[in-house]
């Protein structure tokens, strides 16, 4: 518990309508989109919402002084429980900074609050011409300041990249209060260590992000989206592949396995041809009609020599939003096929795609679960979903083992435990095998001198 004159320090900052103590409030900030199960001791001691960087200074300030632990907390839209306040403490939610303070369209960059929507942020420079390309499946309500403590990636990370690649500059407050500036609009910088880096992925334990300084490039002048199916993923990957070494690039490249398709195609009442068990998605796009035409002529030459069964462009707007409803709507979709399942995120190089993909089926086989795949086929970028029912003997057992083990094929392939996900709760246990014990050290050398007292998002990571 906070002591009450403590609480009352914190009104005084942000007001008594932004520091809830209800029991209803603390349970509703004790949990995010992750399968970590609900258990009343996670439940914060009071949620806090500041309007401005000056009051989460001044909270973090009065939470330093008191050794009261602070989790910060965007649209809770993470999917490994960085936003869960194990250690109760404070859960500093910046929902309410959602303002964009500047776009700067002659350096075509964008300053954006860390509670500002990514699709907002997307939209207000669409509307200058701009392009803000980082796409997120939870892009209509996930923020900025989550994206940038997750390193979120999303679909176009295969042409444009992930957050990283956009982030120039940070405004951040530290554990004691204190609040620092990194980066800026210099496109080249190498004064002193890049604290900017530094922060981005740091899942909120070395300081709370409040601003974010963003790169923009040009909007494309037209996109276009494609359809290919395919008996098998086998086929769909080794399209993939071919299409990257022939030296095309799309914007997108996704790819869903035989039950992903099924169901996603089922709830938007679309119909797939017979023999049909994997599908690949993609968004091409460029200056004209003719740079389209051409992209989409030779991805269907190599569609067709990996035996695509379907090649389809989408001809109007309304058509292409369709085809990527069924890509943002597989997670919602897949979870109506059993009472629970587990949605992992892992990430390969690409030429181990196809591979690893191989070794989820078998453990898959192993286990005698159902593990449905999906992800970004361009970037190495996998999803692979569990669907079990947990209330079944002996089946939470498997479905630990089984994610034990598609973490141990991902390593084993070259690739890592997360490709925009994070560590946060879910991940820890494996991740010291994952970067080596030097690794974790040089890392809590860093979350020590930046965070002393370990007040920020205790719990997450190691």
């Amino acid at each position: 518990m906070i002591a009450k004159h403590i609480v009352q320090k914190i009104r005084d900052v942000v007001g008594t309508d932004n520091a809830l103590d209800s029991e209803l409030d603390l349970f509703g900030y004790s949990y995010d989109s992750s399968f970590v199960p609900l258990v009343p001791l996670n439940k914060p001691d009071l949620v806090v919402r500041p309007f401005t960087t000056q009051e989460v200074s001044r909270v973090m300030a009065i939470a330093f002084e008191n050794d009261i632990p602070v989790t910060p907390r965007g649209a809770a839209s993470g999917r490994t429980g960085g936003s869960v306040p194990l250690k109760g403490g404070i859960s500093l939610s910046l929902d309410r900074m959602t303002k964009l303070v500047e776009l700067d369209e002659p350096n075509m960059m964008a300053t954006a609050e860390a509670g500002m929507r990514t699709v907002d942020l997307y939209n207000a420079c669409a509307a200058k011409g701009l392009f803000y390309p980082p796409d997120p499946a939870s892009w209509k309500f996930s923020t900025i300041g989550g994206n940038v403590a997750e390193n979120s990636g999303g679909m176009r990370a295969v042409k444009y990249g992930v957050t990283k690649n956009y982030v120039m500059g940070l405004e951040v407050v530290l554990a004691d209060g204190a609040v620092m500036q990194t980066g800026g609009k210099m496109i080249k910088n190498v004064t002193g260590y890049d604290l900017t880096s530094l922060f981005v992925g740091s899942e909120g334990t070395l300081g709370v992000i409040t601003r974010a300084l963003m790169r923009l490039i040009a909007m494309p002048k037209m996109r276009n989206s494609l359809q290919v199916m395919f008996p098998g993923l086998d086929e769909g990957c080794r399209m993939i592949h071919d299409m990257l070494q022939a030296g095309i690039v799309p914007a997108a490249s996704e790819i869903l396995d035989k039950t992903c398709l099924t169901v996603a195609t089922e709830k938007r009442k679309m119909k797939i041809p017979p023999g049909a068990a994997a599908a690949v998605i993609i968004e091409i796009d460029g200056d004209d009609e003719a740079a389209l035409e051409s992209q989409s002529n030779r991805i269907k030459a190599v569609a067709a020599s990996c035996g695509a069964i379907l090649f389809r462009a989408a001809s109007s707007r309304q058509e292409a939003d369709e085809l990527w409803a069924i890509r943002r709507g597989i997670s919602s979709a897949i979870a109506t096929l059993a009472p629970d399942h587990f949605s992992e995120d892992i990430s390969v190089p690409r030429d181990q795609f196809p591979e690893v993909v191989k070794l989820i089926q078998k453990i898959g086989e192993k286990y005698g679960l159902l593990i449905t795949v999906y992800g970004h086929a361009g970037d190495g970028n996998l999803h692979p979903s569990i669907l079990c029912d947990m209330s079944l003997p002996g089946e939470k057992e498997k479905v630990h083992q089984a994610i034990e083990d598609i973490f141990a094929a991902s390593l084993s392939v070259g690739g890592t435990l997360s490709g925009e996900h994070g560590i946060g709760i879910t991940k820890r246990p494996y991740f010291a095998h994952a970067v080596g014990d030097v690794a974790v050290r040089t890392m809590k050398a860093v979350k020590a001198a930046l965070d002393p007292k370990g007040l920020l998002n205790p719990g997450k990571i190691w």
